[in-house]
């Protein structure tokens, strides 16, 4: 138990740390950019989701 409560103490401080500093010093995108990547989001998604389905059934 005593683990466990270190592993999500850790991730805690951690994610009170990086994420400031990544919304701080990391890269502003542009509409056009986030149009292009969300323009491949579904595509991908589903490939992942079909290629799942035939790994637990096969």
């Amino acid at each position: 138990m005593g683990t466990l409560l270190t592993i999500l103490a850790v991730l805690l401080v951690s994610l009170l740390v990086i994420v400031p500093l990544v919304e701080r010093y990391g890269k502003r995108y542009s509409s056009e950019d986030l149009n292009k990547l969300t323009r491949w989001f579904f595509p991908l998604l589903l490939l992942l989701m079909i290629m799942q389905a035939l790994r637990y059934f096969l």
